[in-house]
């Protein structure tokens, strides 16, 4: 865990872990680089226990989950509701966040949706922005992402910034052609700002100039405490 002078105003928390297969380590050092890069004082952790510690949580401006799976004892879930609830900023991407703690459906009203399946497993697909005038998504066009392309519940109550559309055409679900579904969102839990993106089962997805920059952002946003 690194260590450094956390304050509300430029501080976030990530932590990491859960199922290996969605790079969790990696993931953790590029958005440590990212919010650097903007300013914060990042500290990470690599285990649960962490969100346990309440007074932390509440020391910190952004909170972002990088932990696929798993299961989250009922004090650390109770410190986190509250700590987003009071206006910590909650962030995150694919199933880091919204794959997470899946018999938690307490969790899932806080992130507005969760993972169902991905149809045809890695590949290509276009996002399209339908939010363009968000902070979000300024000056950002539509853009093709090779990813899991992901079939989500989602939150009607969501604030949908991008979307993506099924084609259909994978593994028999001609059901689904058509279907439009979000991509990124954002939302507000109590005081707290929540965003989220649905790409990012690989590092390498993130070098592409769209899908880094809206993370990014949406990292930036969901640490300024909502007005609600």
């Amino acid at each position: 865990m690194s260590e450094g002078a956390l304050g509300p105003s430029r501080s976030a928390l990530i932590v990491w872990g859960g199922w290996d297969g969605h790079s969790p380590q990696p993931f953790a050092q590029r958005i440590s680089r990212s919010l650097a890069s903007s300013g914060f004082t990042v500290r990470q952790a690599d285990s649960l226990a962490v969100l346990g510690d309440e007074a932390l949580l509440q020391s910190v401006a952004l909170i972002v989950p990088i932990w696929t799976m798993g299961e989250l004892a009922k004090e650390e879930w109770n410190a986190l509701e509250r700590a987003v609830r009071g206006g910590v900023g909650f962030a995150g991407f694919h199933g880091g966040m919204c794959d997470a703690f899946r018999t938690n459906t307490d969790y899932q009203f806080l992130t507005g949706g969760q993972f169902v399946r991905h149809p045809g497993g890695i590949i290509d697909y276009e996002v399209s922005i339908v939010e363009p005038k968000h902070p979000i998504m300024q000056g950002l066009a539509n853009f093709r992402l090779k990813s899991e392309q992901y079939y989500m519940h989602v939150d009607p109550s969501n604030h949908v910034l991008a979307t993506t559309t099924f084609s259909g055409e994978y593994e028999g679900m001609d059901w689904i052609r058509g279907t439009q579904m979000p991509v990124v969102w954002t939302r507000s839990y109590g005081k707290g700002r929540v965003f989220y993106a649905s790409y990012g089962h690989a590092p390498e997805e993130f070098d592409g100039p769209e899908a880094m920059e809206i993370i990014a952002r949406g990292l930036v946003w969901a640490a300024a405490r909502s007005a609600t």
